[in-house]
């Protein structure tokens, strides 16, 4: 909170009041608007690393399929050595502003797994090719024309795809999203231009986690 009183970080208010529920650990966990969710939803989870436990918490209470997504070599070396229910389909590329294999950077800290398309001068000799997708493209691809919640904990790659989601007509009913301003180089500014964006498109904050870098977004039909 000291850092937003001095203009180097933000924390938006809620917008929208509604029921929420938490699903899955500390770690990897999410506040869910859990009155749009039912056995027949379609959930798309950006950003798996080592923890599933958002993803089997949704199976496991409305009995939906989640379609995960990571192109990180650690991450499906571990969801393969995983039991996991036939629910959680696993897809090895990732989401970004544009279709296409793009340069994806590891931690410098070999302990951790989440890589970015954001480029590290630290990790840039480690860098991989990964293969990434437009949303819309995704959605062609397996046949949805809805997605009714969206999970983006995709490294600092959320702001491009927010502006790609903009400029096409696909509206998830709800948008989770872990934003990366602390990230060197990037800046709260993105994350309220980002912001700015999902009002646009008819989005209102309805959950804003402690740690105030994890929003949730819904699509409101007042403002849509």
């Amino acid at each position: 909170m000291l850092r937003a009183l001095v203009g180097r970080d933000w924390f938006p208010r809620l917008e929208l009041r509604c029921r929420t529920e938490r699903f899955g650990s500390d770690y990897g966990g999410w506040d869910v608007a859990v009155s749009e969710l039912g056995k027949d939803s379609v959930v798309y989870s950006f950003g798996i690393g080592e923890d599933v436990t958002f993803d089997v918490a949704l199976i496991a209470r409305f009995g939906l399929t989640v379609h995960a997504f990571d192109p990180t070599p650690r991450s499906l070396r571990w969801v393969e050595q995983q039991r996991l229910p036939p629910q959680f389909v696993l897809h090895d590329f990732g989401l970004a502003d544009r279709d296409g294999t793009l340069s994806f950077y590891p931690p410098e800290n070999a302990a951790h797994v989440s890589h970015t398309i954001l480029d590290r001068a630290a990790t840039r000799a480690r860098a991989i090719n990964a293969p990434m997708r437009r949303l819309d493209s995704i959605m062609r691809e397996l046949g949805h024309q809805r997605v009714d919640l969206l999970k983006l904990d995709i490294e600092g790659a959320e702001y491009g795809v927010i502006e790609d989601l903009e400029r096409c007509d696909r509206r998830p009913g709800q948008i989770l999203v872990e934003f990366h301003h602390r990230f060197p180089g990037v800046g709260i500014a993105k994350t309220k231009a980002a912001h700015a964006a999902m009002r646009r498109m008819g989005y209102r904050v309805f959950a804003v986690s402690r740690s105030g870098a994890e929003y949730g977004f819904l699509l409101d039909a007042a403002s849509a």
